[in-house]
């Protein structure tokens, strides 16, 4: 197995609280089934997805959005449950403590699915700032679990997929990386995602 020398966070959900969980509880205390609502913003052609690789504005995606809601059989408010992901978000300090804490020490990167508004994440997360490379899903027209996003961060790190540890919160995304041969580690609201890149990279990390 090569030498792992790149470590690559997903944003929403590892740097930074979980906006799915979010919307989760929004669509409980809604009356909302979340178990249409979940899978309809993962689907690769929903009006989410189409929205994050920018093949939308976001007008469209609100008409869009709620139209396949009701023809799965649930009523919301797009711009209401944009507001909740949004809004929702706040900066995760022990998860980038890990990522200022591994500067220089390993290739670093970021692979978010995103939209093209200044409000989508909190505005003190300096993304630029922390990492080498940042791929955003609605700047390069791909979206995870698409491998090319993956080939891409890679590439533009100058490492292969097996050489890359890739951190998420969502399954789908993680499978997408697993296929590619990277080391893959799945983020929750404990620390225990902190101790298991710890043993994968063999760096010791700080912890709150």
């Amino acid at each position: 197995m090569p030498a792992l020398r790149a470590v690559i966070f997903d944003v929403g959900g590892v740097l930074t609280t979980s906006p799915v969980l979010a919307i989760r509880d929004y669509a409980v205390a809604e009356g909302i089934d979340y178990g249409i609502l979940g899978p309809l913003i993962a689907e690769p052609d929903s009006a989410w997805s189409r929205w994050e690789r920018s093949e939308i504005s976001e007008a469209e995606f609100e008409a869009l959005f709620e139209q396949q809601g009701r023809d799965r059989g649930i009523t919301f408010s797009a711009r209401a449950i944009r507001e909740v992901a949004f809004g929702s978000q706040h900066v995760r300090d022990e998860m980038v403590a890990v990522v200022e804490h591994l500067r220089g020490r390993v290739r670093l990167g970021a692979i978010t699915n995103n939209v093209l508004r200044d409000d989508s994440r909190p505005r003190s997360l300096d993304l630029h700032g922390l990492f080498e490379v940042v791929v955003e899903s609605a700047k390069v027209g791909l979206r995870k679990p698409d491998p090319r996003i993956y080939h891409l961060a890679c590439d533009q790190l100058g490492v292969t997929p097996p050489e890359s540890v890739f951190l998420d919160d969502i399954g789908v995304n993680l499978k997408g990386a697993r296929a590619l041969g990277m080391t893959t580690i799945k983020v929750d609201s404990t620390l225990r995602a902190i101790e298991e890149l710890e043993a994968a990279i063999g760096i010791p990390l700080p912890r709150p």
